[in-house]
This record gives C-alpha cells, sequence and structure tokens, in this order.
C-alpha cells in the first residue's frame, strides 16, 4: 500500500508539471517582447500608439485563444487540446523570428497569443480536474510557477542572447529560442492521462476510475466514492440544463445562478491587470531607462524582476493551501498599493519619462528606487494574484461549465493585458509616469476593499461542494441527487 501511494503523488505530480509547462510558455511568450521593443520600433518604424498595438499583438490574440479554448477542451479533452497549444507556440516562435515585414510579425505574434490566451483556460482546468482538494492550490500553482520562470527565462534569454548576437538580428534569436520549449512541451504530453472529469461527461466512468486509481482521491475517499461524486455532480447539472437552469452560453447570457462566480471571475481577472503588471513585464527595460539606467543595465534589472517574481512565487505555492487564497490576496494588495505609491513618488520627484530619458547614462539613484519599488511590486504580485488567480477561476465554477468560466475569467483577464500593454506607452508619453503608476495604485485600493468584503476563501473544499458554498445549488439539493446512486451509477 506504501508503494501505491508512492506511485499515485508521482503520476499526479509529473502530470500536473508537464501540463504546468503550458504556462512556462506562456510567460517565456508574454516576457521575451520586452528585449525586443526598441528594435521593433526602428525595424518597423512605429512608435507611440502604433509600438502599442506592436506589442500588444498577441495579447489579442490572447483573448481570442480564452474565448475558444473552452470549446475544444469540452469536445476533445483538456489533455488533447493542450497538443494544439503547443504546436501554436512552436509555430509562432519561429514566425515571428523569421517575419519578412510588419504584418507577417503581427501574425505570428497573434497566433502565439491564441496559445497564450488557450494555455491560461486549460492548463489550470486539467490540473484542477486531476488533483485531490487538499493539493490543489499547489498544484493548479505550479502553472503560475512555470509563467515565472518562463519569465525569468525570457529576461534571462533576452540578457544572454543580446550580449551573444549582433545587435541587428538579436531581436530574431530573441524569439526564435522558444521553438525548442514548444517542441518538449508537445511530446511530454504523450504521457499525460485525460481528465477523469472530462471522461465521466463523456459517459466514460471505467476510463475515468483508471484514472483515479492512478492519480489519487480525496483525503477520505475511495475511488468509487470520488468517482460517484462527480457523477452526482455532472448529472444534476444535467438535469438543470434540461429545465434551462444552466445555461451558459456566449450568445445567451449567463443564468443568474452564475452572478456570484461568474462576477468572481471577471473581477479577478480585471484587477490582475489593473495593477499594470504586463504594463511592467512588456516595458520593464524601457521604465528603466526611462528612470536613468542605460541598456544593460534596464536588461539585467529585469533579470532581476524575474527572479524575485519566481522566489515569491515559490513561497505562495508553499502557503497556498495552508494560508489560503484570500489571505495571500490581502498580503499582495497592501504590498501592490505601497510599491506602486513609491514608483509614482519617484517620477513625481524627478521629472516625467522623457525628461528622465535624457539622462539614461548608466545606473541613477531614480532607477535604483524604481528597481527596488517594482521588485516589492512584483513581489506582491506573485505572493497574491500571481498565485491565486488561476487557481480561483478553476475551482468556482461547476464541472458542467467549469470550461467555459475558465474560458470567462481568462477573457476577462486577456482583454484587460490587451489594453493596459496597448495604451501603455501613449499613457507614459502624455501623463507621465506619476499620473500612470497611481492609476493603477488607486485600482489595487480598490482590489483590497473587494477581498476584504467579497472574496470567499475556497480552501480544502472539494469541487462539487464549492457550488454550494457560492450558492448555485442548495444542500438540499445535493442530498436529493446523492440519494438516488443506483440510477447515477447505471
Amino acid at each position: 500500500m506504501e508503494r501505491k501511494n508512492m506511485k499515485v503523488n508521482g503520476i499526479l505530480l509529473r502530470s500536473s508539471i508537464v501540463a504546468a509547462l503550458g504556462g512556462l510558455l506562456f510567460g517565456f511568450d508574454t516576457a521575451v517582447i520586452s528585449g525586443t521593443v526598441d528594435h521593433l520600433e526602428k525595424v518597423f518604424q512605429v512608435e507611440g500608439f502604433w509600438l502599442g498595438f506592436t506589442v500588444a499583438s498577441a495579447l489579442i490574440g490572447t483573448i481570442f485563444g480564452a474565448m475558444f479554448a473552452g470549446n475544444p477542451a469540452d469536445r476533445f479533452g483538456r489533455r488533447n487540446t493542450l497538443f494544439i497549444l503547443a504546436l501554436l507556440y512552436f509555430v509562432s516562435a519561429l514566425g515571428s523570428a523569421f517575419a519578412w515585414n510588419w504584418w507577417s510579425f503581427i501574425i505570428f505574434r497573434f497566433i502565439g497569443g491564441l496559445g497564450v490566451g488557450g494555455s491560461s483556460v486549460v492548463a489550470p482546468m486539467y490540473i484542477a480536474e486531476i488533483s485531490p482538494a487538499k493539493l490543489r492550490g499547489r498544484l493548479v500553482a505550479v502553472v503560475q510557477f512555470n509563467i515565472v520562470l518562463g519569465i525569468l527565462l525570457a529576461f534571462l534569454s533576452n540578457y544572454i542572447v543580446a550580449a551573444l548576437v549582433a545587435d541587428a538580428v538579436e531581436w530574431r534569436w530573441m524569439f526564435g529560442v522558444e521553438a525548442v520549449p514548444a517542441a518538449a512541451y508537445f511530446f511530454l504530453l504523450f504521457g499525460n492521462p485525460l481528465s477523469p472529469r472530462w471522461l465521466v461527461g463523456q459517459g466514460k466512468s471505467d476510463k475515468a476510475r483508471g484514472v483515479l486509481e492512478s492519480i489519487g482521491v480525496d483525503e477520505g475517499k475511495s475511488t468509487e466514492d470520488e468517482l460517484r461524486d462527480i457523477q452526482v455532480s455532472l448529472e444534476r447539472e444535467n438535469m438543470q440544463e434540461k429545465e434551462g437552469f444552466l445555461t451558459f452560453k456566449w450568445e445567451q447570457g449567463m443564468n443568474p445562478k452564475y452572478a456570484i462566480p461568474v462576477m468572481l471571475a471577471v473581477l479577478i481577472a480585471m484587477f490582475n491587470q489593473l495593477s499594470g503588471i504586463n504594463a511592467v513585464l512588456y516595458y520593464a527595460p524601457n521604465v528603466f531607462k526611462l528612470a536613468g539606467a542605460d541598456r544593460n543595465a534596464s536588461l539585467l534589472s529585469s533579470v532581476g524582476l524575474g527572479l524575485t517574481n519566481l522566489i515569491f512565487t515559490m513561497l505562495a505555492m508553499l502557503v497556498i493551501d495552508r494560508f489560503g487564497r484570500k489571505k495571500l490576496m490581502l498580503v499582495g494588495s497592501i504590498g501592490y498599493i505601497i510599491s506602486l505609491a513609491a514608483v509614482a513618488v519617484t517620477f513625481h520627484m524627478n521629472g516625467n519619462f522623457s525628461a528622465a530619458a535624457e539622462t539614461a547614462t548608466g545606473v541613477t539613484t531614480s532607477s535604483v528606487i524604481v528597481l527596488v519599488s517594482l521588485a516589492v511590486f512584483i513581489a506582491s504580485h506573485a505572493f497574491g494574484q500571481g498565485a491565486v488567480i488561476w487557481v480561483f477561476i478553476s475551482e468556482i465554477f461547476p464541472n458542467k461549465v467549469r470550461a467555459k468560466g475558465q474560458s470567462l475569467g481568462a477573457l476577462t483577464h486577456w482583454i484587460m493585458a490587451a489594453v493596459i500593454s496597448w495604451t501603455f506607452p501613449m499613457f507614459a508619453d502624455t501623463l507621465g509616469g506619476t499620473a500612470t503608476f497611481s492609476f493603477y495604485g488607486g485600482m489595487m485600493v480598490l482590489q483590497l476593499l473587494w477581498v476584504l468584503f467579497i472574496m470567499p476563501e475556497t480552501k480544502d473544499v472539494p469541487l462539487e461542494q464549492i457550488e454550494q458554498k457560492l450558492g448555485i445549488v442548495s444542500a438540499e439539493q445535493t442530498s436529493s441527487a446523492a440519494s438516488e446512486p443506483d440510477e447515477l451509477r447505471a
């Protein structure tokens, strides 16, 4: 029995880590462009609005990737959809590296965005569906760990490429490197099992039983108990769907029963980007340059931010199932407010972006203060929103509509990411650093209030019970459904 438990844990851990490698590509693709902004501006002759659009082209792809990933995930399975996403990353990496004009670059970055948006939906959903409740937070958070590891690797790769490759083509190498992990991800996925909850939904309970036996079940339950709970949940949702209670279609709008999880998913996704996190990740070297640092110092400072991100994500993963999602969000919100206020004050005391850019001759006092403040900002994000968002969204929707709910949250996240990344250069040029970072800080004050008074805690709650906790079904409905085991087993 002891040996069996070790085997189960190994399969579950390996499957979670491999699925979460979609997050590594997600993070790499998100951050790699930060080292190429200056080159893109010169090569494609873009600035201001069009520079923002060029940088945000991948994020426009993420919107569509997040919007439509739920359908293939439901139809073909979570794991099989991850294969498609791996191919999108591979094509985007090579296409962006060999882009022959601005339009071809935009198209290939858009394709990569489809992969990022799809990964943000499918990878956490897959891991949530194979994980026991006691481990779900930490295992889904592996996606976030891989996202920040990908960000760090992108910053580090950009720094190394800039040191080794000729200036004229370094931006092409920065994008092309991603093809290697994308290919590795594709082949590693062959060793992952299908989601047991998806299998039950497809009427393949025998295969689902085999998967559950290999990956383990919730503490205190047998494989049959876990399988029966999944069947009860899906049967109840099928009955309610026939009665019109579980309608969840983009064209028909959301059913009132989903008002709470929809509101929670949309708000946590909006606040995630209203912190300005993608503006910092996409334009980190430019922010440091505009605060007074030269190009080499700017790229190296970005590596420091990536390392900070990784360390605090690891800390959050260790405690997310012990402290809970809400406490991490509280700590992160306070850190956001303090760090963004410090950046805003620094730019106020040292002039606007343009004035600071004229002093970019090494490392200045203002650039050091900005670096420290942004390091606190990144740490706050990693420990709070970054660790919680994909875990939380993957938990709050019932089995029947989890794919569409995850898609909704990711869609909201990427729409906001595109807006923030697209508008940052314009706001930075016209309003200056003080107003821009003050706005982000004000949004984080609102997030703090949301966490304090609205956000529920979901740690240690089995997926099938969270819908009761959020008022989607009543305890009576759960008891009623559970009282018909013979019919459900048939």
